[in-house]
């Protein structure tokens, strides 16, 4: 007991510290006084992954059309936002693509960098709502490892990253990925449009593709800095190049099962009736995805 109790005083102590070299501009801005937001609404998150399919376990699933219209077209308009202001302010501020170090200057450019990326982080808490959408819908197989690990840990890490690096290198994997976000929420928002767009969406196959090339090149840009010293802090490099090996172990493996691995229900190279799966930033997308307006197998949908 009495080493837990140092331990906890240790990490106390470590925050503390860790307080003084934090990033003195970003400590007035919503969310970011303190960790215990981002921890409550992540925890809350878990939460309704326990009680969320409990609760709709006996109700018939909501179809929630228009709803996910508004929600995944507004999330394009965020990311291309978001996307826009990283790459019209780093370039403004001169910032180079292979080594940038943070500056906590008042600088105009800075502060937009700072801002677009804690836009970014904001953005990572919104995408709770995709795995409420799911459930919701009872989309329950949707839920996955891989779709749960990355939403939680978004969130969560981008906190840390707007609180002490809020620019400098943080801003090329938040552009990239935001980028990507654009096309991945226009897909899903043209998918929700009914299922005469299904004819549209043949390459959401890329999107996953996309995805492990991503993360390719967020290993090999922090790798790059490291190799050659470039002062931006070690330790963000050395998490996104762990992190980066996470998601593509995650991707590759979900990769190969929906897209390699021929499934068991396929006959003479004929689809099985209930379809295959694509993925993309880890959300399970059955080919019924498209059809987020027709009534499930059983039972008939909860109109809005």
């Amino acid at each position: 007991m009495e080493a837990v109790t140092h331990l906890l005083n240790d990490t106390v102590e470590f925050y503390k510290w860790g307080l003084t070299i934090a990033d003195k501009r970003v400590e007035g801005w919503p969310m970011m006084s303190s960790p215990i937001p981002t921890l409550a609404i992540s925890c809350l998150y878990l939460l309704f992954l326990w009680a969320g399919p409990r609760y709709m376990q006996d109700r018939q699933p909501y179809t929630l059309r228009k709803t996910l219209i508004v929600y995944n077209f507004s999330m394009v308009v965020l990311n291309f936002y978001i996307a826009k202001e990283l790459l019209l302010a780093s370039r403004s501020a001169g910032y180079s693509y292979l080594c940038q170090p943070v500056s906590y200057s008042d600088d105009v450019n800075e502060v937009r960098i700072a801002s677009a990326l804690w836009w970014y982080y904001i953005s990572k808490g919104v995408e709770f709502l995709d795995t409420v959408f799911f459930i919701l819908r009872k989309k329950f197989t949707q839920v996955s490892f891989l779709h749960v690990y990355h939403h939680c840990t978004m969130f969560i890490l981008w906190w840390i990253g707007i609180k002490w690096v809020p620019g400098g290198q943080s801003f090329f994997g938040a552009t990239i990925n935001s980028s990507i976000h654009v096309l991945m929420y226009g897909y899903y928002g043209l998918a929700a449009l009914g299922p005469h767009m299904q004819k549209y969406l043949w390459w959401k196959k890329y999107l996953t593709i996309i995805q492990m090339i991503q993360f390719h090149v967020t290993i090999g840009h922090a790798g790059h800095s490291l190799y050659t010293g470039c002062p931006f802090p070690a330790w963000m490099q050395w998490a996104l190049i762990g992190y980066a090996v996470t998601f593509i172990i995650l991707f590759a493996n979900f990769y190969y099962h929906a897209y390699r691995r021929k499934p068991a229900g396929l006959k003479g190279g004929k689809p099985a009736a209930n379809g295959s799966c694509a993925v993309a930033n880890g959300h399970s997308k059955a080919e019924e995805v498209e059809e987020n307006g027709r009534r499930q197998k059983k039972g008939r949908a909860k109109r809005e």
